[in-house]
């Protein structure tokens, strides 16, 4: 999964140096898939039946990268920076997060109309911090997932927070998610507190 963004904020980059070398990373990729997979529990949030987020983080980001190289077969320098150009802004960057949205629907023909009919969900999914009002999605940035017809089945998302957001949940504010869309309402009233936990790790 690729995305770019026009964000220029300060992010944590990946650097070329920290990767593993292909040699290098087909013998610890059992042990890093295993710890990656571990790490996306408290990272993952299901909206209803349909609708999953995964928060992504430098870890979760490094090893899309690190996965790509690996089924790309990616050794020279300018295919490996390519890579990083595209994901290092997937990496949030201290007062947002920043989520994979998959829409799921195993029937093929079930997912074709509801895809058709859930355009624009991408922008009505959004997060709250006790006391704060409803932050909706930025989604995509700079990319075009959707089409007169239908949306995408995977969408790029970024919830900026204020500062005083910032303070409550550090403070122990509670995290609610969910999805207003006419074609599909879900609310989680609650986060569970290791996402939060997790969520506020990446905040600065």
């Amino acid at each position: 999964m690729k995305a770019s963004t026009t964000q220029e904020k300060r992010v944590p980059r990946i650097s070329r140096d920290s990767l593993m070398s292909l040699e290098t990373y087909a013998k610890e990729r059992k042990l890093f898939r295993s710890r990656v997979l571990s790490h996306k529990k408290a990272r993952t949030v299901q909206l209803g039946d349909h609708a999953t987020l995964l928060f992504e983080d430098e870890l979760t980001i490094r090893y899309q990268i690190q996965e790509m190289l690996r089924i790309e077969k990616t050794f020279e320098e300018a295919g490996i920076q390519d890579e990083l150009d595209v994901y290092n802004p997937l990496v949030p960057d201290g007062s947002n997060w920043k989520a994979t949205m998959l829409i799921e629907y195993e029937d093929v023909e079930e997912r074709r109309r509801a895809l058709a009919r859930l355009r624009g969900i991408e922008e009505r999914v959004w997060i709250q911090v006790e006391g704060s009002p409803r932050v909706f999605a930025i989604a995509d940035d700079d990319l075009e997932r959707q089409n007169e017809e239908k949306t995408s089945s995977v969408h790029f998302l970024r919830f900026e927070l204020e500062p005083e957001m910032i303070s409550a949940l550090k403070g122990g504010g509670s995290l609610a998610m969910g999805v207003d869309h006419p074609a599909y309402t879900f609310t989680l009233a609650h986060v569970s507190d290791a996402t939060r936990q997790a969520l506020i790790a990446d905040l600065s």
